[in-house]
């Protein structure tokens, strides 16, 4: 460690510690901000941060200076991001039953699937008791793509399925069904694709993460999380971004036995914990979260991590001034 770091700043542990950058990023006043929905470190470690506002993208350098923004009336309810291999972008938009890969500068290359019309699942709103899985989408959540360009899709909200596309977007099939079995999603939210090949998902409602083969075949899960949103590979080493059980929760929801907070949670390939921060109460605290949604991480291991402050705060009617959801951790 840098002797210059207070270690009282200093989060996580072991080979995987980080200081926090408060005043990381620069966003223009009247830029029409709302919340990091998506966080995504791309080319150049470039930062494309998917807004649940208008305009829908912002760009960031890594040393938090704005860049530009695009996606203007593009969206119905942005919510995941992410860079492919090839450098480009795909946004998934979950209201807007739609699946989108973009140019980094905001040019529309394709749609992947159908786009706008929800598929017949049953969901009655955000209930995702009532699915009935089917093709896609409805309520899609996030996509992960292949080096070779073959792409699974998080179909999430209101289904409960993993779409297979090939790299010409031709739909080869699905799998999952609504439950708490092994190879079934209550919430399947997020989805990575590690350095072997195999499919990530993050299945947030049965707090676990679920690791497939390409064809669906379940390989293992992994237990040690709370309501993860998302889960990406980076280096061989797998991140995930726990929403926790304090916040977010659905009107159903019993309230837990032990509330645990928003947490970043680093493992190796093998699902054996490396570091861990946050799980706290106090959202405003440097080492906690309010609501973890998106996690991302650039060339020089730094962390990304976008919460769903304003979407959380309102939807609960809790006061979300002062909470930041777009942070950075600078590895050390």
């Amino acid at each position: 460690m840098s002797h210059d770091i207070d270690s009282s700043d200093v989060l996580g542990y072991g080979n995987y510690k980080y200081k926090p950058q408060p005043d990381w990023p620069m966003i223009p006043d009247d830029s029409g901000f709302v919340e990091a929905i998506g966080v995504a470190a791309g080319p150049g470690d470039r930062v494309y941060v998917f807004n649940r506002g208008n305009p829908a993208v912002f760009v960031f350098e890594s040393d938090g200076q704005f860049v530009e923004t695009w996606g203007d009336d593009c969206f119905v309810r942005p919510h995941g991001i992410m860079v492919a291999s090839d450098q480009t972008l795909y946004l998934t938009d979950d209201m807007g039953h739609r699946v989108a890969q973009f140019t980094t500068d905001g040019k529309l290359i394709r749609d992947l699937g159908p786009a706008g019309i929800p598929s017949n699942t049953g969901v009655v709103g955000f209930d995702y008791r009532t699915i009935t899985a089917d093709g896609p989408y409805n309520l899609p959540t996030n996509v992960a793509v292949t080096d070779d360009g073959h792409v699974f899709v998080s179909d999430g909200y209101g289904n409960a399925c993993i779409h297979h596309f090939d790299t010409d977007g031709t739909f080869i099939g699905s799998w999952g069904t609504l439950g708490d079995a092994e190879g079934q999603f209550k919430v399947p939210h997020g989805i990575c694709v590690d350095s072997v090949g195999r499919i990530l998902v993050a299945d947030r409602e049965n707090s676990r993460i679920q690791i497939f083969d390409r064809d669906g075949t379940l390989q293992e899960q992994w237990t040690d999380v709370v309501r993860p949103c998302q889960v990406i590979e980076h280096d061989d080493v797998i991140y995930v971004a726990e929403l926790g059980n304090q916040n977010g929760r659905f009107p159903f929801h019993p309230e837990p036995d032990q509330l645990t907070g928003g947490r970043v949670s680093i493992f190796d390939r093998d699902g054996v914990l490396l570091s861990r921060w946050g799980g706290g109460l106090d959202p405003h605290q440097p080492d906690s979260f309010f609501a973890c949604h998106d996690i991302s991480v650039d060339s020089q291991g730094s962390i990304y991590v976008g919460e769903v402050a304003a979407t959380v705060a309102a939807v609960s009617n809790q006061d979300a001034t002062g909470l930041r959801s777009l942070k950075k951790f600078t590895r050390i």
